[in-house]
């Protein structure tokens, strides 16, 4: 190639460059939706595999807890590098506060002491990151149809569950936890009902639901099925099967919408 060629190719690299705004995101406003809605889930992933590991009950809980707040982390670069009105700028911030604090505390060994805390910080980041997915919702002009937004409500739950559970394996639990565990039990079970009877449920989607009530029943009898003993590794194993079906049922609602 010649002096006049290279020059020439240098200069449309140049205009090419010059026009791509310096902060461009690769996710689309659908993506960016699906990010902010997933950290809530992990929020709660966050903590329950946090205890796990301070109990040392499962062999993949180290893997487990890595492998969420790098996704976590992941999803939050995106998120930062895509909002952009004031508002999502405030609750991002929030977040990303939040989340430097979590990071000072889960550097050291796992432990009874520190778990209230770092529990408040990930429901905190729970909170602001439904602000934040609802804001996203807002900027694009249309909100999620309601089964999308129950079945996505779901995975949060599921793993807010089985945070609970874990807790109270572990000798943490108190007035407000017993509250916030039955609650979510609760809701969960409520809003599985309200999924199993929606008109617009495909074959598919009612596989999927039932598959889901049998590991919900097999979540609420094992407690009574082991003389009150805790049983965190079926009980959590359970409960990530019903996370990993309402992956696949919120995405089966996400192409009916």
């Amino acid at each position: 190639m010649n002096n006049k060629s290279s020059h020439a190719v240098l200069l449309l690299l140049f205009c090419l460059l010059s026009v791509l705004p310096l902060n461009a995101s690769a996710l689309s406003m659908n993506d960016a939706i699906g990010r902010a809605g997933q950290q809530r889930m992990l929020s709660q992933r966050m903590v329950k595999t946090y205890a796990l590991v301070g109990q040392g009950k499962m062999l993949s809980a180290v893997k487990q807890m890595d492998d969420t707040i790098r996704q976590f982390n992941s999803n939050l670069d995106e998120l930062n590098d895509f909002v952009e009105t004031a508002q999502e700028k405030k609750i991002i911030g929030k977040i990303n506060r939040l989340w430097f604090a979590y990071n000072l505390l889960v550097k050291t060994r796992p432990n009874t002491d520190q778990a209230p805390q770092v529990n408040a910080i990930a429901d905190k980041m729970l909170k602001f990151s439904d602000q934040l997915t609802h804001l996203l919702e807002k900027r694009a002009g249309s909100s999620k149809g309601r089964l999308i937004n129950i079945a996505d409500r779901q995975r949060m739950l599921s793993q807010r569950v089985a945070k609970y559970y874990v807790f109270k394996a572990w000798g943490l639990d108190n007035e407000e936890y017993s509250k916030e565990y039955d609650l979510a039990v609760q809701e969960f079970s409520d809003a599985l009902n309200t999924l199993e009877q929606a008109p617009e449920n495909t074959s598919d989607i009612n596989a999927a639901l039932a598959k889901v009530k049998k590991d919900w029943n097999t979540f609420k009898i094992s407690f009574s099925l082991h003389g009150g003993q805790f049983i965190p590794s079926l009980v959590t194993r359970s409960l990530d099967r019903i996370l990993e079906q309402m992956d696949y049922i919120t995405a089966l609602y996400v192409g009916q919408h």
